[in-house]
């Protein structure tokens, strides 16, 4: 199929519009979703099929439905904007959607055309754009995914697949209210493996890392950074953040994507903006040791995490069952600052966009 307008169905029974106004006055994130979704099926028989916008509602599946037990399941996350004329946009979709075509390999899944992926997001905005919230920072959040549909038990992929996009109206990523987040080093925990599904962008590589998630909440941190699983020795990432180094010399370092961490589209962004900028960017190992030690010698000034919820986050201070260390001050550094001001400036229209990055919706 192509990528024309998909049928709509409007919810017969919308969220009204004062309960709606309650809501987006503090939307916090991922609880506050919005009247309607996308959803397209594929079969291998039939490819993709039946593409429409309808109400959101929940999802009835047979518990013999393959995600269920195997875990065939990718998703995506992306943000759409209210631009300084009204209007809404989506910022680099293109590159979300070819992730999600990447991810969908990786799993032995079908690859979701690009022309499909970016119509059903575009759709959705049109359609539930009044779910935007009026505070600072709000942004209305995507989650396409895809999940194995067909019921039966044994190990090999699905023959069927359902594809869907659901919307939620987004406040601040971190609760804490601290200007910098606290990060808690993984002793025992990996997120990936080389040959594993690190680059991918699905639902395993996520549970295996709440454990060393709550293990970070318990000691008094926002984050966990993983090592990597050979060595135990090179940062990698956060759970679900990339990370960025900024030294005295002005130089940028932040762990090549290699195959076992997540190629962020943020991550991608930052690295054009901080050449632009004059920095010296590499993208090269950086091993725990010397995190600690440049720390505390004060050759490494800044620190900061980035990604699509939390956009640019400064990390202030590492803890570890052997010590803790502070990243300069412990606050937001002023390249990360910076950095921060520009992309937002572009994202939301108040910036000129050189690389056409923001796609305009209505």
């Amino acid at each position: 199929m192509t990528a024309g307008a998909f049928p709509f169905e409007a919810n017969p029974n919308p969220v009204d519009a004062a309960r709606r106004a309650e809501l987006l006055a503090d939307p916090g994130f991922g609880r506050v979703f919005t009247d309607h979704m996308v959803t397209i099926r594929y079969s291998d028989d039939k490819g993709w099929y039946d593409a429409k916008v309808g109400p959101r509602a929940p999802l009835t599946l047979d518990p013999a439905t393959a995600v269920l037990h195997y875990a065939q399941e990718i998703f995506e996350g992306l943000k759409a904007y209210r631009l300084a004329d009204g209007s809404m946009a989506l910022f680099r979709p293109e590159q979300n959607a070819r992730r999600f075509q990447r991810s969908a390999k990786r799993l032995a899944m079908p690859e979701l055309p690009e022309d499909l992926f970016l119509q059903s997001c575009r759709q959705l905005i049109e359609v539930d754009q009044h779910w935007f919230p009026p505070v600072e920072g709000g942004s209305i959040y995507l989650r396409p995914f895809m999940i194995a549909s067909e019921v039966f038990l044994g190990v090999k992929p699905s023959a069927e697949y359902l594809y869907m996009v659901i919307a939620s109206a987004a406040g601040n990523y971190f609760k804490s209210g601290a200007p910098a987040i606290k990060i808690w080093v993984s002793e025992h925990y990996t997120r990936a493996a080389p040959g594993g599904t690190g680059a991918a962008k699905c639902g395993g590589n996520y549970a295996s890392s709440l454990v060393a998630q709550s293990e970070a909440i318990r000691n008094g941190c926002d984050q966990v950074v993983f090592l990597d699983a050979a060595e135990h020795r090179w940062i990698e990432e956060l759970g679900g953040m990339n990370l960025f180094f900024l030294f005295d010399d002005g130089t940028l370092i932040t762990p090549p994507t290699d195959g076992t961490i997540l190629e962020g589209i943020t991550r991608e962004s930052i690295l054009v903006l901080a050449r632009e900028q004059g920095l010296n960017v590499r993208e090269e190992r950086y091993a725990i040791d010397q995190w600690r030690a440049d720390a505390t010698s004060g050759k490494l000034v800044e620190a900061f995490a980035c990604g699509t919820a939390a956009v640019v986050t400064p990390v202030g201070s590492v803890h570890s069952q052997n010590g803790s260390f502070t990243i300069g001050a412990g606050g937001p550094g002023q390249i990360t600052q910076q950095l921060r001001a520009k992309l937002v400036d572009i994202q939301r229209g108040i910036a000129p966009d050189p690389h056409g990055w923001v796609q305009q919706i209505s």
